[in-house]
């Protein structure tokens, strides 16, 4: 049936007074009133929800423990010393280990591609250190600057006591996982006063 201006048709859930119920018949249960309603922002870290335990004093974290890495002794002549160190890297890189994993350090004469490097002159030489994309060779004289890497490969090529002596704990201490060694047994096993 058409409506008539005259007739508007009123919904129950249109605004208004409502009326009253007529005698005999209960009232009806109020309807929520639709339009915008607060919306609950993100709770501040200051405001915790309800029920949630209170947090006590932050605690410090624990130190973290640094596993000693494995020691591999690779025996050799202090002549044949880095041979021994380049066949070591070979091994590593042929087995998938990473180019930028290895580090190669020296106690006597440099390693040739690390005299090779350094004629460049030095920025651009610790620039590939940094980089850590290549395997690195050093010498014991920057040892104290060569950052850790997973293997530390040390050839035993020379040097005095004295100098193998500082060489191999700092190599220890710079080898995330793994030290190979490089050179004549007694003199490794007596720098680091322990047998390998």
């Amino acid at each position: 049936m058409p409506l008539i201006p005259e007739e508007s048709q009123i919904h129950e859930s249109a605004q208004g007074p409502r009326a009253t119920p007529a005698v005999g018949r209960t009232a009806s249960t109020p309807r929520p009133v639709p339009g915008p309603r607060p919306v609950p922002g993100p709770r501040s870290a200051a405001t915790p929800r309800p029920g949630t335990p209170k947090p006590g004093p932050a605690r410090p974290a624990p130190p973290e423990k640094r596993s000693e890495p494995q020691i591999q002794l690779v025996p050799s002549s202090a002549e044949g010393a880095v041979d021994a160190a380049e066949e070591a890297v070979d091994t590593l890189l042929d087995s998938g280990r990473a180019a930028g994993d290895v580090l190669v350090l020296t106690t006597g004469e440099p390693h040739p591609w690390a005299a090779h490097e350094l004629s460049f002159g030095e920025a651009s030489y610790w620039a590939q250190h940094e980089a850590g994309d290549d395997v690195f060779f050093a010498d014991i004289a920057s040892v104290d600057r060569a950052k850790t890497r997973p293997v530390v490969v040390v050839a035993v090529n020379g040097g005095d006591a004295d100098d193998t002596a500082r060489t191999l704990p700092a190599a220890l201490r710079r080898a995330g996982s793994l030290l190979i060694v490089c050179g004549d047994p007694e003199r490794i096993n007596a720098a680091l006063g322990a047998s390998v």
